[in-house]
C-alpha cells in the first residue's frame, strides 16, 4: 500500500529569492509607479495651490492696476472738463483785472489833474493879489543864468504889466518889462542879450506834475502821449483869468484918481 504525504507549497519570499533578478524589477516597477504618482499628485497639488494662489495674486495686482488706471482716466478727464470750463473765468478775471487797472490808472490821472487844477487856482489867487511875485520868478531864474551883461528884457501878461508898473515901479525899473498880450497870467519871459528863458509858473508847475504822474501812475504814465500844450495853454489862459474882486479895486483906484485929477 502507497504512503501519502501533504504538499506544502514553497514560501513566496523563498521563491523571490530563488529570482532575484524578478524581485529587482518588481522594486523598480513598483519605485517608478510611487515617483509617478508622488509626481503626479505635488504636480496636481502645487498647480492647484498655485493656480489659486496666482489667482488671488492676479486679481488683487489687475484691481490694483485697473484702480490706478481708472483714477488717473478719471483724473486727466475732470481736468480736461475743467479747463474748458474754467477758460471764460480765467478770460473774465483778466479782463477783470485789465479794467481794474485801468480804472485804478485813471483815477491816479484825475488825482493829478485835480491837484494841477487846485494849484492853478493858487496860483491865480496869488498873482491876482500879489501881482508881484512875478518879478521873484525873474530873479530865481536871473541867479539860475550865467552873468548877464546889458540890459535884461521882461516879457510879461498885459494886465500884471500894468499892475506891477502900478504896485511896485521902483522894483519893476531894474529891468525893461515888456507887456505880451500872448502870454497867460503868471507867465513871463526873461531876455539877456546873451540867452532867453522862461521864469512863468507854467513849467514849473509842469514839472512837478510831471514828477507827481511819474510818482502815481509809474512807467504807464510815461508811456502815454503829452498833452496838447497849444490847447491847455489857451484852456489856462482862459481859466486864469484874475478874480473880479481886484479888478473892481482897480477901476475904482484909477476913478478915484481921476476925480483927484479933476
Amino acid at each position: 500500500m502507497t504512503a501519502w504525504r501533504p504538499y506544502r507549497f514553497p514560501p513566496l519570499v523563498l521563491s523571490a529569492i530563488a529570482d532575484p533578478s524578478a524581485l529587482g524589477a518588481d522594486l523598480q516597477a513598483q519605485a517608478a509607479e510611487a515617483f509617478r504618482q508622488g509626481m503626479d499628485a505635488g504636480y496636481s497639488e502645487g498647480y492647484a495651490g498655485g493656480e489659486a494662489a496666482g489667482r488671488a495674486d492676479g486679481y488683487q495686482a489687475g484691481v490694483e492696476t485697473g484702480r490706478q488706471a481708472g483714477f488717473d482716466a478719471a483724473r486727466a478727464e475732470l481736468l480736461e472738463r475743467f479747463a474748458l470750463s474754467a477758460a471764460p473765468l480765467d478770460e473774465a478775471v483778466t479782463r477783470f483785472e485789465k479794467l481794474f487797472d485801468e480804472y485804478q490808472l485813471a483815477l491816479r490821472e484825475d488825482v493829478v489833474e485835480l491837484v494841477g487844477k487846485v494849484a492853478r487856482q493858487v496860483i491865480r489867487c496869488e498873482l491876482a493879489l500879489k501881482p508881484v511875485q512875478v518879478l521873484d520868478l525873474v530873479e530865481e531864474t536871473l541867479a539860475a543864468l550865467p552873468p548877464v551883461d546889458g540890459k535884461v528884457e521882461v516879457l510879461l501878461n498885459a494886465e500884471e504889466y500894468a499892475r506891477i508898473l502900478e504896485l511896485a515901479p521902483e522894483r519893476a525899473a531894474r529891468w525893461r518889462l515888456v507887456a505880451d498880450p500872448t502870454l497867460a497870467h503868471g507867465e513871463c519871459r526873461v531876455r539877456t542879450a546873451q540867452s532867453e528863458a522862461d521864469a512863468g509858473c507854467r513849467q514849473r508847475l509842469d514839472a512837478c506834475l510831471a514828477r507827481l504822474r511819474e510818482q502815481l501812475c509809474g512807467a504807464s504814465a510815461a508811456d502815454a502821449p503829452a498833452p496838447d500844450t497849444a490847447s491847455t495853454t489857451a484852456a489856462d489862459a482862459g481859466d486864469e483869468a484874475p478874480p473880479a474882486a481886484p479888478k473892481k479895486r482897480t477901476r475904482k483906484r484909477k476913478s478915484d484918481e481921476a476925480g483927484d485929477a479933476a
